[in-house]
């Protein structure tokens, strides 16, 4: 599990930060300031937050994406209580995006082709139910989307098992702690950054047929 991996290089990535050019490595940065004009908002989990972060925030429309906790019943949340896996939470990202410029089934689709939504309660190595692959909907419009979209899958036999992401209702999101927004971004020579976090988003931008932000 990553939280190991956190706690052992902390301090270790904090220096580095210090020490390098994060934004050489043109990982994608969220915007935080308030929207211009409507904005729509979607959330998923698909394994570690860090991740799904960059996936989201590298395309086109996609203003921010928070990580945070979300599909448990702990109204406070932390990443150590997340950790245990007593909350019920997934990591998960809440994404901030201009419908006019990227349609929630765009954000489905780039979902399932950054993880492997076959494999139970995990996504590679990170082994928990705060790793569950989640879509969460707002309206039966989201719903029948993501059911479509898993349909498609299953009839294009993309997979060779049986896709287990769940399809919930979203319900409450809870922002993670200060230090694990941008992670990527601000920990560069962090060892899962570099070993996981980048190779599997490298994959993606290489797999997904979306528009990226340059």
């Amino acid at each position: 599990m990553k939280i190991f991996i956190v706690s052992l290089f902390f301090a270790f990535s904090l220096l580095a930060c210090a020490q390098q050019q994060p934004g050489a490595l043109a990982i994608p940065l969220g915007d935080a300031k308030a929207p211009v004009g409507k904005e729509a908002v979607a959330n998923f989990a698909e394994g570690c937050f860090w991740h799904a972060e960059i996936v989201f925030q590298s395309l086109n429309g996609v203003r921010d994406a928070v990580s945070g906790y979300a599909g448990g019943k702990d109204r406070h949340p932390s990443y150590e209580k997340v950790a245990s896996g007593e909350t019920g939470h997934a990591e998960t990202v809440q994404v901030y995006y201009d419908p006019t410029k990227i349609s929630y089934e765009t954000l489905v689709a780039a979902f399932f082709a950054s993880q492997d939504p076959t494999t139970l309660n995990r996504q590679g190595n990170d082994e928990g139910t705060e790793y569950r692959s989640i879509a969460f909907y707002r309206n039966d419009t989201e719903k029948q989307i993501i059911e479509k979209t898993i349909q498609q899958l299953t009839s294009a036999k993309k997979y060779s098992s049986k896709i287990v992401t769940e399809v919930v209702p979203f319900t409450q999101f809870y922002p993670a702690e200060d230090y694990h927004q941008e992670y990527i971004y601000h920990n560069p020579q962090n060892p899962y950054v570099q070993n996981v976090s980048i190779p599997d988003f490298l994959a993606f931008k290489k797999e997904f047929k979306g528009s990226f932000k340059q």
